[in-house]
């Protein structure tokens, strides 16, 4: 997966979040359990893109190899402090 591919996972990703909390603003779906559940998800997927594309860029710099990093799963990326 190279940064422009992680980039527009990133704004596919933001797009739906928005589109949720917008529709449970407005008091439509998005309430909902699922709609939490789903809310949460968008949230952990876009912590994991955005630590990959982290990773990536200072690869870059350390002039290693962006395309030897991984994505991390979503229990190490939660467990993060910011």
């Amino acid at each position: 997966m190279d940064d422009t591919t992680i980039l527009n996972r990133i704004s596919e990703l933001v797009d739906e979040e928005h589109r949720l909390r917008a529709d449970a603003q407005a008091g439509e779906s998005g309430t909902d359990d699922d709609a939490r559940t789903r809310l949460r998800a968008l949230e952990e997927s876009l912590d994991q893109c955005w630590d990959l594309l982290r990773r990536r860029r200072a690869a870059r710099q350390a002039h290693g190899d962006p395309d030897a990093q991984g994505t991390r799963p979503k229990p190490e990326v939660e467990r993060y402090l910011q």
